[in-house]
């Protein structure tokens, strides 16, 4: 807004030097003449004054004193007077006009400055508006005549300052709802460059954000599966829902993919967007209970077609055979105990799988866990001649239940049995670390593949079907033991080596947490 002052300034300059030059001009002009003509009416005048005031005093004057009276009062000055008369006329008029030009242009600057500084302010806060700081503020001067306009100006920056405000706490809510949001998203404009993504795909895919931001989708190497399913909604530009099983990271993993066109105002389509929700641990789940339905179906199978079979055989006259019927009764109530060994398991399992299931927490001595537990498996260590160490550095007292405690010990220490050869060795290790007591449960039986382990927790899983059936085991001991460790807050880690043996090592914390 300066250079808008100093045109303004350069205008009334020439408007008022202009002026003031053409009338110091026509003063110039007229003064001289007005000058002359003065001096010769005053001149005139004095003669007749003189004249009469002769006549008056009844002076007699001879015609050549009138004539020496009349030669003695000059009625017109000579060139040079009047020359002298007009230079400092000039001069004169100089002067004024450039101090009459110098007071003009400062009143001048004064009101432009008045004027314009308003201006300027108002100028200066829509500049910073338009850079986006909308905390700037015109001047507002009551007195100003742009008072309307410095007004209208600050209610523009409130009310664009409480849209920006909204605009970044709506901008914040969906920043925050993306990124925290399980499922995966991604969102590829119009012209297949990726515009926004989620952590929750960034993990997925193990890509940081610099690396895709702003690139076009395929160059991502997504499964094409996914690139097929980004090409469908593109070309039909309608909503599309898909359940598929994609590899990512070396890991089969179920996907439900939901994509949908994205449109702006005035039905502008700026692209698509893509969600990803990770259904993997559903199908697995759905896998298990269909496993468990069919897994207690067999097993309840196996024992009912025994009980029934036999029964139907004694009923059909076997029975008059003494050493035939009290073989069959035999098998009959072995049967039963086992069908009734595992609908005890099937309860106990659901019920430490029940949400809200806690344990009787108490200071437990895990010697006395260990000593109690070793005291009920002995015979079967007995049946298998198998020796038994037990290797405690110290008690080691931990915030539990024992009677929950003893019953995971005996489970472990029966499957240690249950799949290590005759004559062989059991050892058990309690010692502190970390602030938890770890008790090991060490067997030298046939071991476990790596690949088999992370399902060994899983109900009726057995490493070796026929040793665990004629133990007499449901398959469903160790799934109870992880649902108790994990009820006092502790982890259970399996090493083993097929052939060599197994190392179930129990972990439990000396104090609970709150």
């Amino acid at each position: 807004m300066k250079s808008l002052r100093i045109r303004l300034l350069i205008a009334f300059g020439f408007l008022y030097f202009a002026v003031l030059a053409g009338l110091g001009f026509i003063l110039g002009q007229l003064f001289p003449v007005y000058v002359e003509d003065s001096i010769h009416t005053n001149s005139l005048h004095s003669h007749e004054n003189i004249i009469r005031a002769i006549e008056k005093e009844n002076i007699d004057l001879t015609l050549e004193q009138e004539q020496a009276i009349s030669n003695a009062m000059p009625l017109d000055f000579g060139g040079q007077d009047l020359a002298d008369s007009r230079v400092y006329l000039w001069l004169i008029l100089t002067v004024i006009l450039i101090l009459t030009f110098m007071l003009l242009m400062a009143i001048t600057a004064r009101l432009i400055k008045s004027l314009v500084h308003p201006i300027d302010n108002v100028t200066n806060t829509a500049l910073e508006l338009a850079k986006g700081n909308y905390r700037a503020r015109a001047y507002e001067n009551v007195e100003s005549p742009t008072i309307k306009l410095s007004n209208a100006v600050n209610v523009l920056a409130r009310n664009l300052q409480d849209i920006m405000m909204i605009r970044e706490m709506e901008q914040e809510r969906l920043k925050t709802l993306i990124e925290n949001m399980g499922s995966a998203l991604i969102m590829i404009g119009r012209e297949g460059h990726i515009s926004i993504v989620n952590k929750s795909f960034l993990e997925l895919f193990d890509v940081p954000f610099d690396a895709i931001y702003k690139q076009i989708f395929r160059d991502l190497g997504l499964p094409n599966e996914l690139e097929q399913f980004v090409d469908h909604v593109f070309m039909t530009e309608i909503s599309y829902r898909k359940q598929m099983q994609l590899e990512i990271q070396q890991e089969f993993r179920h996907m439900e993919v939901y994509g949908a066109p994205v449109i702006g105002e005035h039905g502008h389509w700026l692209g698509i967007v893509i969600i990803m929700h990770d259904i993997t641990e559903l199908k697995k789940l759905e896998q298990i209970r269909k496993d468990f339905v069919a897994n207690v179906s067999h097993e309840l199978r196996t024992p009912i077609t025994s009980i029934r079979g036999f029964s139907e055989t004694l009923l059909d006259g076997a029975y008059k055979d003494q050493g035939t019927l009290l073989s069959f009764l035999e098998i009959i109530n072995k049967e039963s105990n086992r069908l009734q060994m595992l609908i005890l398991d099937l309860l106990e399992l659901s019920k430490v799988e029940k949400h809200g299931f806690t344990v009787n927490i108490e200071h437990t001595s895990l010697k006395d866990v260990i000593v109690r537990a070793t005291e009920m498996t002995v015979p079967r260590l007995e049946e298998k001649n198998m020796s038994f160490e037990a290797e405690i550095e110290q008690d080691v007292i931990v915030e539990g239940d024992s009677n929950r405690l003893i019953q995971v010990v005996m489970n472990l220490i029966t499957n240690a049995t249950t799949y290590s050869l005759e004559n062989t060795k059991i050892k058990v290790k309690l010692y502190e670390q970390n602030n938890n007591g770890v008790i090991e449960i060490i067997d030298e039986g046939i071991g476990i593949e790596k690949t088999e382990i992370p399902r060994i927790f899983e109900r009726f899983y057995r490493v070796d079907r026929a040793r665990s059936r004629n133990s007499g085991g449901t398959g469903l001991g160790l799934a109870i033991v992880k649902h108790l460790i994990e009820a006092h807050h502790g982890k259970i880690q399996v090493d083993s080596v097929v052939g060599e043996g197994t190392t179930m090592r129990v972990i439990l914390p000396q104090k609970q947490p709150n």
